[in-house]
């Protein structure tokens, strides 16, 4: 599906090393000094499922394919990017193409780390970001504003634009993001065509030292607070020791790396599971011994809108979905065994397919 999510930040809060730590198939270049990261890179990282594992294990097939989820290192930000400062064009530009936004905000002390803000401070620099976002996103409203203040005097349709534009407007100037007016329907066909920057979903990464890998500090604790305030989630983790994990080839390495820090499992598959679900993402499976695979889906998709993410073909010519669903495909322990049992269903065009669905799609050509 190609959705993306882009991983922003001020200069040198390890913005790029998370990257680096979360792609596996791009590195950007971390470097401890400002706007090492000029072009955006992407990286297509596999989203960790242990329910594909496990299907893995009954059917036994020839490969095993992951879904996977896109995350895009975009340049550091500076104060007044909205007005062109440092790179702020080219970010701003970069964070208007994604789909959703982790931010991520230094939560430790390093003298040899530089930082022109000032002493190490979560909310001051999260408001740095907001700011810049807020008053880009406001100079796009006032321009729309002003083609349709005139004729929305006499157009009703034009007039309920123009309602929506100024509330937004008043929202912006409040210091508020547009995410949290919760628009719906037609109020957000309204701002669509802009592509605001502060209605994008948001998730916060707490960078903290190894100390507080387990229990957080006093930074990640006040970033926990303001976000919490905002119904946002914060995952706390060391980006360093996530890019030291991510280069090891042996999984017995990473075990017995994790088991010296007291990990269960790396804070990258949170991150990632946490990105998932922020797009409000779900995932379906299908299994044969050719190929165990999990696909992506918006949550709330039909089965024919699921059956197009294998292949355009099978929404047009959808006929069924035989479905199972994981927890009694585990329990039964295969697709023949759940028909016996009367555990696998026929559905239709209309059924909502559910997350951790084991589907296989009938169709027309």
């Amino acid at each position: 599906m190609a959705l993306q999510v882009g991983i922003v930040g001020l200069p040198n809060v390890g913005k790029s090393t998370l990257f680096n730590a979360v792609s596996n198939s791009a590195k950007a270049q971390a470097s401890n000094y400002r706007f090492c990261t000029i072009d955006p890179n992407v990286g297509q990282v596999d989203v960790p499922d242990e329910r594909l594992n496990q299907l893995a294990a009954l059917v036994q097939p020839q490969r095993i394919l992951p879904t996977t989820i896109e995350f895009v290192d975009i340049a550091g930000l500076v104060k007044g990017a909205s007005k062109g400062e440092g790179l702020g064009n080219k970010f701003l530009g970069n964070i208007r193409e994604v789909d959703a936004i982790v931010h991520v905000i230094r939560c430790f002390e390093d003298e040899n780390i530089l930082r022109e803000e000032g002493a190490i401070n979560p909310i001051g620099d999260k408001e740095i970001i907001d700011t810049e976002l807020q008053l880009k996103d406001l100079e796009s409203i006032e321009k729309k504003i002003g083609r349709y203040e005139k004729i929305a005097k006499n157009d009703p349709k034009a007039n309920a634009v123009y309602q929506v534009l100024v509330s937004c407007k008043d929202h912006l100037y409040k210091g508020k993001n547009i995410r949290s007016l919760q628009l719906e329907g037609e109020e957000r066909e309204a701002i669509a065509d802009l592509f605001l920057l502060t209605e994008k979903p948001v998730l916060y990464v707490a960078n903290v030292d190894e100390a507080g890998i387990h229990t957080g500090n006093k930074y990640s604790e006040m970033l926990q607070q303001i976000a919490k305030e905002e119904g946002a989630e914060v995952i706390v983790m060391n980006n360093s020791i996530e890019a030291q994990i991510s280069e090891m080839e042996s999984e017995e390495d990473k075990a017995l790396f994790l088991e010296e820090y007291g990990l269960q499992e790396p804070g990258l598959n949170r991150l990632i599971r946490g990105a998932y679900k922020l797009l409000n993402l779900i995932t379906y499976f299908t299994a044969g011994v050719q190929e165990v695979r999990a696909w992506t889906i918006h949550k709330g998709w039909k089965a024919p809108q699921a059956a197009s993410v294998i292949h355009t073909d099978f929404e047009k010519g959808f006929i069924k979905a035989e479905t199972i669903s994981f927890k009694d495909y585990i329990q039964y322990g295969s697709e023949a065994a759940c028909r016996e049992n009367g555990k696998l269903r026929i559905e239709g065009k209309e059924y909502i397919v559910q997350d951790g669905d084991v589907l296989h799609f009938r169709f027309n050509v």
